[in-house]
C-alpha cells in the first residue's frame, strides 16, 4: 500500500487535547506529513476545542444524538458529510470517546487512526493505564493503530514502550504514557501518510521506498 492520499486531516477529540496539541505542533513544524484542516468534537466545552481555536484551526461540534458512548446513525452520517465538506481524507482520533460504526469506517476505509494507551493487544478498552498498573505489568506503553470494527483490534502501525516503575502510581504512570503518546502519534501519522507499507493479516510491514 502506498500513500496516494490528499493528506487533508481531521482530528476528532473529546478531552483535554494534549494529543491534538502534539499533532498540531507537528503540523506547524512541517513534520506531520499532512495538514489538519478540521477539528471535530462531541463536547463543545472540551479543552481540545480551545487548543484548536488558539491555533487557528476550524472547529465544529455537531450534535451527537441520544447515546453517551456512540453516535447514532443519522448523526454519524452528518459527521461524515461535514468531514467530506472539508475535503478530509484521513481521520485521527485523539481522545475521542465515542465508538464509530461501519458507515463511518466505510466512508474512510483504512484511513481512521487511533492512539491507545497500552501495548496492544494488551489492555484494550477503557482505563488501559489503570489496568496495566493494577495487573502489575512491568512494561506498558502506547499504540497507534488503524481503526476497525473491533474495539482496539486494528492493524498496529507503531508502538512505544513505557516501563512501569516500582514506585509508580497510576498518576505518575499516566503522565509518562501520555508523554510517550505525544512523541509517537505525530511520528506514526507521518509514516502512515508518506511511507509505503503492506498489511499482512493484522501485521503492518513498512517497506523501503523502492519496494512501493
Amino acid at each position: 500500500m502506498t500513500s496516494s492520499r490528499s493528506r487533508r486531516l481531521a482530528v476528532l477529540a473529546s478531552g483535554h487535547g494534549s494529543n491534538l496539541r502534539a499533532l498540531a505542533d507537528a503540523d506547524r513544524a512541517g513534520t506531520l506529513g499532512g495538514s489538519i484542516v478540521l477539528v471535530m468534537s462531541d463536547r463543545p466545552d472540551c479543552g481540545a476545542g480551545a487548543i484548536a481555536r488558539a491555533r487557528g484551526l476550524p472547529v465544529e461540534t455537531p450534535g451527537t444524538g441520544p447515546f453517551r458512548t456512540k453516535l447514532d446513525a443519522d448523526t454519524e452520517l452528518h459527521w461524515i458529510e461535514r468531514l467530506r465538506a472539508h475535503g478530509v481524507d484521513t481521520v485521527l482520533l485523539a481522545g475521542f470517546m465515542r465508538v464509530l460504526h461501519a458507515p463511518f469506517l466505510d466512508a474512510f476505509p483504512d484511513r481512521v487512526l487511533n492512539i491507545h494507551p497500552s501495548l496492544l493487544p494488551a489492555f484494550p478498552g477503557v482505563d488501559a493505564i489503570g489496568q496495566a498498573w493494577r495487573h502489575g505489568a512491568g512494561i506498558t506503553g502506547c499504540t497507534v493503530h488503524v481503526v476497525t470494527r473491533g474495539i482496539d483490534e486494528g492493524p498496529i502501525l507503531m508502538q512505544s514502550a513505557v516501563p512501569v516503575l516500582d514506585d509508580d502510581s497510576i498518576a505518575t504512570l499516566t503522565e509518562r504514557v501520555h508523554a510517550a503518546e505525544h512523541v509517537l502519534y505525530p511520528r506514526a501519522v507521518q509514516h502512515f501518510l508518506t511511507r509505503p507499507f503492506a498489511v499482512e493479516g493484522r501485521r503492518v510491514r513498512w517497506l523501503a521506498p523502492e519496494s512501493a
